[in-house]
């Protein structure tokens, strides 16, 4: 891989590797798991984003679980979304943003799970740097999505509605990833800088992690609006360390990693390396690393945390 970190901007965040692989379709064998009902739309009217089919509906105790840290550790992400669309329905802000993750991080292999694996196993046998890294990343997509079915319906268009219902329902992480879409809450012309503001005060590392993508080179020339570390491909890097710092999953084999690694083919030579690491070996030129750790800095000394 080039020494060189522009492709932060091109596959800047997981809960934002959108692309042509969104609209991948196909089928698969239904006997090969059970029936579901994963649930995106309007909390009160009913889902309408995609068809429903009924499975086992989760105990009531399953509803009292951390839904950011399942998101990192669970095996089985169709499960967890279960759960998560219960809690969304139910009025819980942050589900919805979680949920968005989910389909952003399966929709891939849930648009055609066979050309993915046939994809996957065309990468693994290629004779080329990473080759082998990026067929792992891949496995893991695979294997903590396996459940999911094209009728699904994970797409991008249901990433948007899971974020927009969170957004409505106050999760500022769904609310940030929408300015980073290009489709922000409100056309007020103070509304970035407030935005911002807020994310920096909040200490929530979701939220630093769906800012970034909007504080890259697409914020060039608005740094007056929305803060000092803004407009360069370093600054939207800075905002992703700064989540790291903050809490956010940012191991070697993470979510983080794997969606860069999976989605984007942007894959670390050394398999051991968590995010931070990664960016420093990627390619951050040595007089341009201090700057990078002074924006870290000054992100995380206006946050308050967040429990």
């Amino acid at each position: 891989m080039p020494r060189m970190l522009p492709w932060v901007l091109v596959c800047a965040c997981v809960l934002g590797t959108a692309g042509a692989w969104w609209w991948a379709q196909g089928a698969r064998n239904a006997a090969e798991r059970a029936p579901v009902a994963v649930v995106v739309g309007d909390p009160v009217t009913g889902p309408t984003a995609m068809p429903t089919r009924r499975i086992e509906e989760p105990s009531r105790t399953a509803l009292a679980f951390d839904s950011r840290r399942e998101f990192e550790t669970t095996p089985d992400l169709f499960v967890y979304a279960q759960q998560l669309a219960l809690q969304a329905r139910a009025g819980d802000a942050d589900a919805w943003w979680m949920l968005s993750r989910v389909h952003d991080y399966c929709a891939g292999f849930a648009g055609n799970p066979a050309g993915y694996a046939r994809d996957t196993r065309a990468i693994a046998a290629l004779d080329v740097a990473n080759a082998a890294t990026m067929a792992a990343a891949r496995e893991r997509v695979s294997a903590r999505c396996a459940r999911f079915m094209p009728e699904d319906g994970l797409s991008s268009r249901s990433v948007r509605e899971a974020r927009l219902q969170g957004a409505k329902a106050g999760s500022l992480a769904a609310e940030a990833a929408l300015l980073a879409d290009g489709e922000p809450m409100s056309d007020d012309p103070a509304y970035r800088g407030e935005l911002v503001a807020r994310v920096t005060a909040s200490g929530d590392p979701q939220a630093f992690l769906a800012l970034s993508r909007a504080m890259g080179l697409t914020a060039s020339g608005a740094e007056a609006e929305l803060g000092a570390v803004s407009g360069t491909w370093l600054s939207e890097v800075a905002w992703q360390i700064a989540a790291c710092r903050l809490g956010l999953d940012c191991r070697p084999q993470g979510n983080l990693m794997t969606a860069y690694c999976a989605h984007g083919g942007i894959c670390s030579r050394d398999p051991s390396l968590d995010f931070p690491a990664f960016v420093l070996d990627a390619g951050v030129p040595r007089q341009g690393v201090e700057n990078l750790n002074d924006m870290v800095d000054s992100l995380l000394s206006g946050r308050r945390a967040i429990q």
